[in-house]
C-alpha cells in the first residue's frame, strides 16, 4: 500500500528558520511541499520518510533563503495491481461504489467488478448481492425479498483488489464566455483514482466472511 519514492528537488529555507539543524529544517519544507499532494505517475504523498543527499547550502541575491539541492525518500500511497487492501464505503450510485480509508477518498468498485448477481437498491442507497439468486436481470433482483438480500452499507468495511490505478492533469484553462456571458467550469476529475474488484471469493465486506469482524481501526 506504502512505497518509498526517490526524488530530486532544490528546497528553500527561510531565514527564520537558519537557528534549527539543517536536516530537521529541510525536511519540514518538503513536507509543506509534497504532503497530501498527487505526483503523477507516483502516488499520493504522505511525507519525508529520510533525506538521503543533501547539498551545500547556497544564498540566492535578493531573498536571503539557503537553498538546498536534495535527494530524499518520500513515503507514497499506491497500492499495487491485485493488492489486497481493506477500506469503508463511503457512498454507492447506480455506477457503482466509491471507498475511502481515511486519507484518500478516491476508491471505486465499478459494475463490472461487483460479485454477481447484484444490484443497486434506489431506496437504500446500496448495493446489494444474491449469490444464491438465479435471476438474470437487476429488474428481476430488485423483485426479491429484502431478507434474503446482502446489502454493502455505507460505513461498511470491505476487502477489496485493486485492479488499476489512474492518473489525470486536468489543469483548468481560461474562462470561456458565450455573448460575454462567463461559463462556468467543466467539473474537474481527481487527480488520482484507484480502481478495485470485490468479484472473487473472499472480498466484499468482510463480515461476510469473517462474523464479527465489521469494524477497522480508524487511520
Amino acid at each position: 500500500m506504502f512505497v518509498l519514492s526517490i526524488i530530486k528537488d532544490t528546497v528553500a529555507v527561510h531565514p527564520q528558520h537558519f537557528g534549527a539543524p539543517p536536516e530537521q529544517a529541510i525536511t519540514n519544507e518538503l513536507n509543506k511541499k509534497y504532503a497530501n499532494r498527487v505526483l503523477h505517475d507516483v502516488g499520493l504523498c504522505i511525507c519525508v520518510f529520510d533525506l538521503a543527499e543533501v547539498g551545500e547550502g547556497k544564498v540566492r541575491y535578493g531573498d536571503g533563503f539557503l537553498w538546498y539541492k536534495v535527494i530524499f525518500r518520500l513515503t507514497v500511497f499506491r497500492p499495487f495491481p491485485s493488492e489486497v487492501i481493506l477500506a469503508k464505503v463511503k457512498s454507492s450510485d447506480e455506477d457503482g461504489i466509491r471507498l475511502t480509508v481515511g486519507f484518500f477518498d478516491d476508491i471505486y468498485v465499478p459494475l463490472v467488478f461487483l460479485s454477481e448477481p447484484s444490484a443497486f437498491d434506489p431506496n437504500e442507497r446500496a448495493h446489494f448481492w444474491m449469490p444464491s439468486s438465479e435471476a438474470t436481470s437487476a429488474h428481476e433482483l430488485l423483485d426479491s425479498a429484502v431478507a434474503d438480500r446482502m446489502y454493502i452499507d455505507t460505513g461498511e468495511v470491505v476487502r477489496v483488489r485493486v485492479e488499476s490505478d489512474e492518473f489525470y492533469d486536468d489543469e483548468p484553462g481560461p474562462p470561456k464566455a458565450t455573448e460575454g456571458v462567463q461559463q462556468a467550469h467543466e467539473n474537474r476529475r481527481p487527480p488520482y483514482t484507484i480502481i478495485c474488484s470485490i468479484a472473487e471469493q473472499g472480498l466484499g465486506p468482510v463480515s461476510w466472511w469473517k462474523p464479527g469482524a465489521d469494524a477497522m481501526d480508524e487511520g
